[in-house]
């Protein structure tokens, strides 16, 4: 009896974790996209035969309501669709049950579209319009793959793409790149531990069926998952509590001489340009003595350095900054794949207030990890 209500309560919908904005967003595109896509149709083609084909409806649900889905790409819209359709029409052809030959399309689009990488739902009702849309559609032949299948799917594909990168969503999905800092070809430190891609990949692929997630997305989602437990774990450890508060800082007019004394007399490998107000300006580090800021195979060390310019001329001014407030865990990212090795923390007026590094957080977290028995102890 428990396992057949455990099979029912699988019927009840499960809840949706999109935001208002987003149901808004999506339904408006959906608007958008459609009337623009059947206004450039309907002037491209006439109204001699069908311009504008139901599937189109489909499509333009993933389009805009699930634009990161792979169903949802470029590539899905288009081949999936022109495939489903000529798939449909030779169906359509050399079938005389339309009932068979019906069925047969929509099994053999799917076929097709597995195979070519461009599985997208609604090319099953286009293969399903090419056998059993009327006449109008039969007297096309193979030119309803193109009018109206093709043109619908382009313009309804280039709405999406306009709609969605005028609101900064991520369309079409690209790999992501995991670009090591030292150009080698070893992973980066974040992704040697724990979950990764390959894992993700082996799993997908023993598990054997569609996902409607692109794995480089999971792996997005969970490294996301594990920073928020990396917080709770840790707590809500703070840059302030673990910063240099007596930061060995340098003026942008003075000279390159005095910066090189500063870094050797307090021995530290980089220091924040600030101006008399403690303002952030830059960061001079040691690379900036010795590589090229815009010329990186050049050396300074060979072409010598006149120690009497100033730092300004120096100075990287593009600075990779923290908040006081803000969790250590957060810069985890920056100094293991990034490559940084310190962090200027800064207030709202952008003054300097102190300095993280990699020792300041290897220190806490490595402190944290010991006191956990301890806690555990205790409680």
């Amino acid at each position: 009896m428990s396992g057949a209500l455990s099979w029912l309560r699988s019927f009840v919908p499960v809840a949706h974790a999109v935001s208002r904005r987003e149901r808004v967003l999506s339904c408006a595109g959906a608007l958008l996209g459609l009337f623009c896509a059947e206004w450039i149709s309907r002037l491209a083609l006439g109204e001699s035969h069908p311009w504008f084909i139901a599937p189109m409806g489909a499509s333009a649900v993933l389009l805009f309501a699930v634009p990161s889905s792979p169903l949802a790409q470029p590539w899905s819209i288009v081949g999936g669709n022109v495939i489903s359709a000529l798939v449909g029409v030779t169906c359509a052809k050399f079938i005389g049950h339309p009932g068979l030959a019906a069925a047969l399309a929509v099994a053999v689009s799917i076929g097709a579209m597995f195979q070519l990488r461009c599985l997208h739902p609604p090319g099953g009702a286009v293969a399903l319009t090419s056998v059993l849309g009327g006449s109008s559609v039969t007297e096309l032949g193979y030119g309803f793959a193109v009018w109206p299948v093709a043109i619908d799917s382009l313009c309804l594909l280039a709405a999406a793409l306009a709609f969605n990168m005028a609101l900064g969503r991520r369309y079409p999905q690209r790999a992501h790149e995991h670009a090591h800092p030292h150009l080698t070809a070893d992973p980066v430190p974040s992704a040697r531990l724990g979950v990764t891609l390959d894992d993700l990949n082996e799993v997908l692929a023993a598990r054997g069926e569609l996902l409607d997630v692109s794995s480089e997305d999971l792996e997005e989602i969970l490294v996301a998952a594990e920073l928020r437990a990396s917080r709770r774990r840790f707590g809500e450890i703070r840059c302030a509590d673990i910063m240099s508060g007596d930061v060995v800082s340098v003026s942008p007019q003075a000279s390159i001489g005095e910066a090189w004394a500063l870094l050797s007399r307090h021995r530290v490998k980089a220091m924040p340009v600030v101006s008399a107000e403690r303002i952030l300006v830059g960061i001079v580090s040691l690379h900036d003595f010795f590589v090229h800021r815009d010329a990186p195979y050049k050396l300074r060390f060979f072409n010598g350095i006149d120690v009497h310019r100033t730092v300004q001329d120096l100075m990287s001014p593009e600075v990779v900054t923290a908040r006081p407030e803000q969790p250590i865990v957060e810069l985890v990212h920056l100094f293991a794949d990034v490559g940084l090795h310190h962090v200027p923390v800064v207030d709202m007026r952008g003054a300097v207030i102190g300095m993280v590094t990699q020792s300041d957080l290897v220190a806490a977290l490595v402190r944290m990890r010991l006191e956990e028995p301890e806690m555990a102890l205790a409680a």
